[in-house]
């Protein structure tokens, strides 16, 4: 078991509403201050979404660039920013901010049902977006949503696309995707090759029992308003920080310490 443990935060993700959570970072000085807030609470990693100026998701390099350097002017948390991007948008619109060197950014491993849509992933997409990340030293963090896209990330890992040591993100509880439950988490462990760790991603009501899972199973956390809004039954999170302390006070229960920025660098081998 890692005796160190990383938290991510995702404060906005694509979906995710100001209706729906009134507390959502959406501009890019909102997006800066909400990171450095879950940095100070113990977050190491912030999971990156951008948002237009009417609060729609954007993959515009001009809007990652501008909250990026907001966010490393206040500390030096690791950036993952998103390749998923929002339903609808093109590989190229998705991809397009890879260029600007995060740390690292998400490659999501398959198609999956999204709700009442649908993302496709295709192999040749997969790999393009592998070899972009590649060609700008931005360590990918292999999006599983199904275990079908265990075994399609081992493709890129065969074929040379991704080297060790390898992160995944096990997105669990999408309507449509993997269901969360300690018996579907630890099938999805033994899916990976020598050389990973694992970041678990409960969606909406099971997030706070997938944290548990990824403790008991020695994998990092994940929380923030992309997952989940709420703190408790019917109660809204007061801000993405606020997730965090209760991920970083229940990991510090279970005797872990809380992973640094630059403890991930080290762990990832970042070279950005």
């Amino acid at each position: 078991m890692n005796k160190k443990i990383a938290i991510t935060c995702a404060i906005t993700g694509a979906e995710t509403t100001k209706q729906q959570q009134p507390a959502l970072p959406i501009t890019p000085e909102e997006l800066a201050d909400s990171a450095y807030e879950c940095y100070l609470s113990g977050a190491s990693i912030v999971h990156l979404h951008a948002r237009d100026k009417d609060g729609k998701p954007t993959q515009d390099p001009a809007v990652f660039k501008k909250t990026m350097d907001l966010i490393r002017k206040k500390c030096d948390m690791v950036i993952e920013l998103t390749t998923g991007g929002a339903v609808g948008m093109t590989p190229e619109e998705r991809i397009a901010p890879v260029k600007l060197k995060p740390d690292m950014a998400s490659l999501d491993c398959g198609s999956v049902n999204f709700g009442n849509e649908y993302i496709l992933n295709p192999l040749p997409v997969m790999r393009e977006f592998a070899s972009v990340m590649n060609e700008n030293n931005v360590k990918p963090t292999l999006e599983c949503f199904d275990a079908s896209h265990v075994f399609a990330s081992q493709i890129l890992i065969k074929e040379g696309l991704i080297k060790p040591p390898y992160h995944y993100g096990f997105v669990m509880n999408v309507f449509g995707g993997i269901r969360y439950t300690p018996k579907m988490l630890s099938a999805l462990i033994d899916l990976l090759p020598p050389e990973s760790f694992f970041t678990v991603m409960g969606i909406g009501k099971s997030y706070l029992q997938a944290m548990y899972g990824a403790i008991a199973f020695g994998g990092f956390i994940r929380v923030g308003f992309e997952d989940n809004i709420y703190y408790s039954k019917r109660r809204l999170a007061k801000s993405n920080s606020e997730l965090v302390e209760r991920a970083v006070r229940i990991a510090k229960e279970a005797e872990l310490d809380i992973a640094k920025p630059d403890d991930i660098r080290k762990m990832f081998n970042l070279r950005n």
